[in-house]
């Protein structure tokens, strides 16, 4: 592990001690360019799509099997295969990690454990013995975050009172309640409402094989007399604790009435963004909590929302030979948008096939007539956006929104216009107050809620953040809006103050400060900032120092923890690919850093357009939840080696479009 230090006035250091490099050879980087643009477009789907693997922890294919065992609806032969990928990512430290080669994380751990032993593994087992033993050590499955307490709670594991008060009639209250579910961001709203339902029935996994874990609790979890901890260690956190104490005192007294009532709220939530075959919200969490609560309503097993909630969990699993695991999402538009911006970087136009039928699939899968979730606080905004997965109507995101409409203007602005106007005119309308974006939501930032007990994953909310808004910033500026435009104005005002004091910003979806400065960077130059200005090259200073021996850059997805935000294990090409774009977007294209970045990836090992990286990179929630987007390692440096060629070819000292 290598901890990066900046000093004082990194600017006097930079640079110091290393020798020129030397000019990359243009012509190789073309014979790569068209390899690897032939690698990806021998992938693209008959219909003109992306869709790359994305990978989580060992929670995902964990809670699955979990999930069939709550059903009976037990599946040995999928099971064997997710048994095989939790033994292989099982950590050096005995238990097994947020991220590929993480540290030990308990609540993983935990429930990685149970799912093997629930498959039929003998505890016994010198890797069981050895998970057992690290679980134990840190305190044991009581020690668990709330949703895996939850789970636990289900399989009558732990009592009830290990979790937070839970109660569905919180969907009754008014808009104007301290909590409402529309305070609280799309992933955890509809991970929320269907886990009300069952907090309120509190059904009893099927179990059919009687399978316990009494051995991972330090003392027995019905003698254990405190669960709940304070999420921020803030007055408010005790005074909420306080507030759930005194909440389990009148529970008995609410009305059954007013519970059946709120549970019909909470199903008609429910049924109308059940989303077909991809699933409420898109996510697993989502889908499994809500074909769990319509086990416990005493649904069968052939009812429509039944069957079609089950094909939306089993389209995530990957399943290869004797070896699977369960994503957490599809990410296709994602991977298609991105993709389209590759593509073209390399030289393709609009009358190519592979991009002609790129674009129209990704026109087609435009949200023109759902008013989703977001008109809570943007009523008076039209429809416009694109979700992350194939649809997800009531949840577009504005990130791909931009990403896609860029796309589309990069290829073709006249015969895309229309798209591209719905597209700017949704991005504009979900602009927050103070001038940022966030992913899902405008203005999702009611951070008290941070603080009650159930929000101990710290990931209830989807504020603004400087990456989306980057991206928002350089769609704008691409389709012509000047940086006086009010709404780029108050969005470059916005970057501006949230750059980090070592002169990198912060990365909410992408590791991490490296992912947040490119997207910045790129912003400031669509938007004809002054690249020249004290703020631009603060980033570019810090970019430079950052990059480790090899040419390449990497952090470790221990940054998002404040005290390790300088941690590095490896570089990586996703990683590589945005410094070195982030760099040319600040006039860098003819530095030493940016030659040696682009000698990284012209040696780093690949199997034609797919460069080797293990490492995940990117983030669900932070110091929670990371992802691997198998894609990343691929598109990324396709796009940065052809950026730099052309950059080259030109004589241009900076890229012309808002990625």
């Amino acid at each position: 592990m290598v901890k990066l230090e900046l000093v004082n006035n990194p600017e006097e250091n930079v640079g110091e001690g290393t020798p020129s490099a030397e000019e990359p050879d243009l012509g190789k980087i073309g014979e790569v360019v068209e390899e690897a643009r032939a690698w990806l477009a021998g992938r693209q789907a008959e219909d003109g799509h992306w869709a790359f693997e994305l990978e989580a922890d060992a929670t995902i294919p964990s809670e699955y099997i979990m999930l069939n065992h709550f059903l009976d609806k037990v599946d040995d032969e999928t099971e064997a295969k997710l048994v095989v990928y939790l033994k292989e990512t099982q950590g050096d430290h005995g238990g097994w990690p947020l991220y590929h080669d993480g540290d030990f994380n308990l609540s993983a751990s935990v429930k990685a454990y149970y799912a093997l032993k629930l498959a039929g593994e003998d505890i016994e087992a010198p890797y069981m013995r050895w998970a057992r033993k690290a679980i134990l050590e840190h305190g044991g499955a009581a020690k668990a975050n709330v949703f895996t307490r939850f789970s636990l709670a289900l399989f009558e594991q732990v009592p009830w009172r290990a979790v937070p008060v839970i109660r569905v009639e919180a969907l009754l209250l008014p808009k104007w309640a301290l909590f409402h579910i529309d305070k609280v961001s799309y992933w955890s709203r509809t991970v929320m409402v269907p886990l009300k339902i069952l907090a309120a029935l509190k059904p009893r996994a099927r179990n059919p094989r009687g399978v316990g874990i009494r051995e991972l609790f330090v003392k027995p979890a019905h003698e254990q007399r405190f669960y709940l901890s304070n999420p921020t260690g803030k007055f408010l956190g005790y005074l909420m604790l306080g507030v759930d104490y005194i909440a389990r005192v009148f529970q008995p007294l609410m009305p059954k009435s007013l519970e059946r009532k709120a549970i019909d709220r909470a199903l008609k939530f429910i049924t109308e963004r059940l989303n077909g075959e991809d699933g409420l919200g898109g996510i697993f969490p989502a889908m499994a909590n809500a074909l769990m609560a319509f086990d416990a309503l005493g649904y069968s097993d052939d009812h429509p929302d039944y069957i079609i909630c089950r094909k939306a969990i089993d389209k995530l699993l990957v399943l290869r030979g004797d070896w699977g695991y369960c994503q957490p999402c599809l990410s296709p538009v994602w991977d298609t948008g991105l993709t389209a911006h590759a593509m073209l970087e390399s030289g393709l136009t609009e009358d190519d096939k592979v991009l002609a039928d790129a674009n129209e699939w990704l026109r087609g899968r435009q949200i023109l007539d759902v008013r989703g979730d977001w008109i809570a606080n943007r009523g008076n905004v039209r429809p416009g956006g694109w979700a992350f997965q194939y649809w997800n109507d009531y949840y577009p995101d504005v990130d791909d929104t931009a990403v896609v409409v860029m796309a589309l203007h990069r290829a073709d602005a006249e015969k895309y216009a229309e798209a591209i106007e719905r597209g700017a005119e949704w991005v504009i309308g979900m602009q927050s107050e103070n001038g940022g974006w966030g992913a899902f939501d405008a203005d999702n930032d009611h951070f008290f809620l941070q603080n009650i007990p159930f929000a101990d994953h710290g990931a209830l909310l989807d504020p603004p953040t400087a990456d989306v808004s980057a991206r928002c910033v350089s769609m704008l500026a691409q389709l012509g809006y000047d940086k006086t435009h009010p709404v780029v104005a108050r969005g470059l005002d916005y970057l501006r103050r949230e750059q980090e004091d070592d002169g990198s910003w912060f990365g909410r979806w992408g590791n991490n400060y490296v992912y947040g400065t490119w997207s910045v960077l790129c912003a400031f130059n669509a938007a004809g900032e002054d690249m020249h200005a004290r703020h631009i090259r603060r980033a570019v200073v810090w970019l430079k120092y950052a990059q480790r021996p090899d040419g390449g850059w990497g952090e470790d997805c221990s940054t998002y923890w404040q005290h390790r935000r300088d941690e590095v294990k490896t570089s990586t090409p996703s990683q590589t690919s945005w410094a070195v774009m982030g760099l040319m977007a600040a006039g860098e294209v003819d530095s030493d850093s940016v030659k040696r970045g682009i000698d990284y990836l012209m040696t780093a090992e690949r199997d034609g357009g797919d460069w080797h990286e293990e490492y995940f990179n990117a983030v669900g929630f932070p110091r929670v939840f990371y992802l691997r987007y198998h894609g990343y390692s691929a598109y990324f440096p396709l796009w940065t080696l052809s950026r730099y060629r052309d950059l080259k070819n030109t004589n241009s000292k900076f890229p012309k479009f808002g990625l």
